[in-house]
């Protein structure tokens, strides 16, 4: 195990599992937000994301599957050049798998595809393991936003820029690398 890695012990000694990564439908919802409202205090509601959905030219949202079970969601919002990572969560089965990690390299690729340069998110203030993923991808710490996530909890405003460049690109094959012994990734558009 490297350091910083959040994989689990146990997750060496298991054979490699196929992940299909797909544009999220509708239909996906209900499984969706069972993983949303077991990862965010606030979670989103069913029409949030349905009218997301219906913004197929500014937004991209993708869902993982292990088999038959929806098992992580992302998605993207598109601003000029800029891919802004709206949510990503994995299902708490799944998580410290490294199953974010292949999500989230499949919304940089779709964020590449749509010929965005920049990513940017927030992320609440202490949230380690989110953190130590987005700093993995190059992200980092540009700003504060009080009480983003409610009374208290604020959020972290993060960027990696120029996601578009040779060097940025050999990061991202290094980051799928690292995670190809324990995930066949299926990416569907």
């Amino acid at each position: 195990m490297t350091e910083g890695s959040s994989i689990r012990p146990d997750e060496s000694r298991r054979e490699r599992r196929h992940v299909v990564i797909a544009p999220m439908r509708t239909s996906d919802l209900s499984a969706v937000l069972r993983i949303e409202e077991a990862a965010f205090d606030e979670a989103w509601s069913r029409r949030l994301f349905e009218e997301e959905l219906a913004q197929r030219t500014s937004r991209a949202y993708r869902a993982a599957w292990l088999g038959t079970e929806l098992v992580a969601y992302g998605g993207i919002m598109a601003i000029d050049d800029e891919a802004h990572l709206n949510n990503i969560a994995v299902a708490e089965t799944e998580r410290g798998t490294g199953l974010g990690t292949v999500l989230l390299c499949d919304l940089v690729r779709t964020s590449l595809a749509r010929g965005l340069a920049h990513l940017t998110l927030e992320v609440q203030v202490g949230n380690e393991p989110a953190l130590a993923l987005y700093r993995r991808f190059g992200l980092a710490p540009v700003g504060v936003r009080p009480d983003y996530y409610g009374p208290g909890r604020n959020g972290l405003i993060m960027w990696v820029r120029d996601i578009d460049t040779g060097d940025y690109a050999e990061r991202l094959s290094a980051i799928e690398a690292s995670v190809s012994d324990r995930f066949e990734v299926e990416r569907r558009l």
